[in-house]
């Protein structure tokens, strides 16, 4: 499989920052329920701390797979689609982008809102992004939390469509994407 991505197939640099991103955003939602459900303590702190740094690492990767997009050739979008699925898939990849995107800063304007520390694996301590204001660290939260179940939404609609690419419409749209396969 090469390198870079061609006209036709995503190459192994985008498909790793595409699986990986996916690998991590679940692990962001599996840390988010468990220190939703732990009390305030020690433990609650170490696992926000791991999802402050997950996010980073999901932020500073979404950052990267765009600059290689940019340098590369992207696949079509096969021909049978209609105009509005041309469009719907066009927005639905920009809205996964925008929200990997803001949902970390939304999460570092929060906790800096709060007086409460951002680190990336205790390697590097991040600067605050505002002083302390509750309405800030509010309206923030509500924000974080928005962007997580719009994200639910936008990544559920992008896996629906790749499946009835797969199994419906039986073209090579998912196997472009998918390492260790062959597109036809």
């Amino acid at each position: 499989m090469p390198i870079r991505n061609t006209t036709v197939r995503w190459g192994a640099v985008a498909q790793t920052f595409h699986w990986v991103i996916v690998a991590l955003v679940i692990t962001q939602f599996v840390l988010a329920n468990e220190y939703n459900h732990l009390p305030l303590g020690l433990a609650k702190l170490a696992v926000i701390a791991k999802h402050k740094s997950v996010g980073l690492t999901i932020f500073a990767l979404a950052v990267l797979r765009l600059l290689w997009r940019v340098m590369n050739p992207t696949p079509a979008l096969p021909n049978t689609l209609k105009p509005y699925e041309r469009v719907l898939a066009n927005v639905t990849h920009f809205g996964l982008y925008a929200i990997i995107l803001v949902m970390p800063i939304t999460g570092w304007i929060m906790s800096s809102a709060r007086s409460f520390p951002v680190s990336w694996f205790n390697l590097v301590q991040l600067p605050d992004l505002t002083k302390p204001n509750r309405p800030l660290y509010e309206a923030m939260h509500t924000t974080h939390d928005v962007l997580a179940w719009t994200l639910v939404a936008v990544a559920t609609l992008h896996v629906l469509a790749a499946l009835k690419h797969h199994f419906v419409l039986k073209d090579d749209t998912l196997r472009r994407m998918l390492p260790f396969t062959r597109t036809r």
